[in-house]
């Protein structure tokens, strides 16, 4: 897998970065919310450097214009609910691409410190052959990516894979690089250190599904 940690090369992606990660910026919903999703913008468009185009001619008032356009057959792939503000901002770039999504949350059993990944709800289109975009905001321990690829695969086999991840922990990355195939990608905003005794992201940002809709009961 060829990870591209975009974060490496300044940008303005390094605001919103900094705003959803500032505990006195990050409790505005609708605020982190629009980060996440301008932050899927960014990756989106650095995504779509590594497509197939094809040679096309728009008819203009004037005359004729030849450009490149995609040619990909896209399907994004979000999980559930963390994953809704950045599938929008992919969505904003790839406004023709089919849609999947996907729930996956941590079971954790009598060790609040080890859990589960469990699948309940998959709506998904025919896969065979298309360009699978599978978005996760957090990368913790990768487990998450890895069981809801596994859930999709009854739906056929993509061409290609990019996963599509706001920040990650070091160790995340490196299983879903063990997991994945060679020519799969992984677009990433950040890479943290590590994780913490409960497997959250350090220093990361806290749960980005309460953050961006509000804090759940059930865990």
């Amino acid at each position: 897998m060829q990870v591209h940690n975009i974060s490496q090369q300044n940008s303005v992606l390094n605001t919103f970065l900094s705003e959803i990660r500032n505990i006195s910026i990050q409790n505005d919903r609708m605020r982190f919310r629009r980060n996440i999703e301008r932050i899927g913008e960014i990756l989106g468009y650095e995504l779509s450097k590594s497509l197939n185009y094809k040679a096309s001619s728009i008819k203009t008032p004037l005359g004729n214009s030849s450009i490149n356009l995609i040619e990909n057959n896209i399907v994004l792939c979000s999980v559930l609910r963390a994953g809704v503000p950045l599938h929008n901002g992919l969505l904003n770039y790839f406004d023709k691409a089919e849609n999947a999504f996907i729930s996956a949350y941590r079971h954790h059993k009598d060790n609040p410190k080890s859990f589960e990944i469990i699948v309940e709800y998959l709506a998904c289109p025919n896969l065979e052959g298309k360009t699978l975009i599978l978005a996760d905001p957090m990368l913790a321990t990768g487990q998450s990516m890895v069981a809801t690829f596994e859930a999709l695969k009854p739906f056929g086999t993509p061409k290609e894979v990019h996963l599509v991840s706001v920040i990650g922990a070091q160790h995340g990355v490196d299983f879903v690089q063990n997991s994945f195939e060679n020519n799969s990608h992984l677009w990433i905003a950040a890479i943290d250190e590590t994780l913490n005794d409960k497997r959250y992201i350090i220093p990361g940002l806290g749960d980005a599904g309460d953050l961006a809709f509000g804090e759940k009961l059930q865990h």
